[in-house]
């Protein structure tokens, strides 16, 4: 069984695994869709989403690994070899697909997380464009303009879900209460989102709070939902500490390169 590696507390890298592993994770709930979503074209669009987010990942780690002094780690190993604790995606992201009456996949919960996760990443892809590192500024390029889709897609299908049938409705309502709660995770700042800040590497996550509440709540009005009263509930993903979820999506994620060390395809 290949062991673990280990990464460092160096804030600008964790700035930037914490994109990579948020975006790593949702493609991996959303791959969960395929075969299995409520029409074949969305089944494609889908997974076409969940490849985006692979390939701005790919770079976010080829980014991350070379910040890793003394030891260096290429994109698989950053993907698959670390342990639990050392993944810093929002909590957001890991939750699984299906939460309403013990269905396996919930398309109104994962749409409307696609377009949420996609509302934050917009804005935030935007002002990482003047980064001074060239890289991230490049990746951030490329990002946007897939973002951009992602949030338009899956807002669309908030509309037409929320503003469609009593049942479509109810599902979507559903859903934004059991989601809501965990979204103040991303546009909270803490020492990390300082560093970056501070750096010149790119924004805090809360700097991008008003545009994406502003793209989120025109949705929302327009899907004809109500916004649940906020609470103090703050997930910690992004420092590491995760629900009871991730361990068993990292158990299926990385039994084959735990299982078969430096296994290429």
């Amino acid at each position: 069984m290949q062991a673990s590696i280990s990464i460092s507390a160096e804030p600008q890298q964790r700035y930037v695994l914490r994109l990579a592993d948020t975006c790593l994770i949702l493609a991996q709930r959303l791959g969960e869709w395929c075969g299995h979503a409520p029409a074949l074209e969305e089944d494609i669009a889908m997974t076409n989403i969940a490849l985006d987010l692979i390939g701005q990942s790919r770079l976010l780690y080829t980014l991350a690994g070379k910040m890793n002094k003394p030891n260096q780690y290429n994109e698989d190993q950053l993907a698959f070899l670390r342990d639990e604790h050392d993944y810093l995606n929002f909590t957001l992201v890991e939750l699984p697909n299906g939460i309403r009456k013990g269905l396996t996949n919930n398309f109104a919960f994962s749409i409307l997380r696609v377009f949420v996760v996609a509302s934050f990443l917009k804005p935030l892809w935007q002002r990482l464009q003047t980064s001074n590192n060239p890289d991230l500024a490049a990746v951030a390029g490329k990002a946007l303009k897939e973002s951009r889709y992602h949030q338009q897609h899956a807002g669309d299908w908030v509309v037409r879900l929320g503003d469609g049938t009593d049942e479509s409705k109810q599902r979507m309502q559903d859903a934004l209460n059991q989601l809501l709660p965990y979204t103040t995770e991303m546009l909270t700042n803490d020492a990390v989102d300082d560093a970056a800040h501070d750096s010149g590497l790119g924004p805090r996550f809360g700097d991008v709070k008003t545009e994406c509440l502003a793209d989120v709540n025109a949705v929302l009005t327009a899907a004809t939902l109500q916004t649940p009263k906020a609470t103090a509930f703050v997930s910690t993903g992004k420092t590491g500490r995760h629900s009871e979820h991730m361990g068993l999506l990292l158990t299926d994620m990385q039994y084959l390169q735990r299982s078969f060390p430096g296994g290429v395809w």
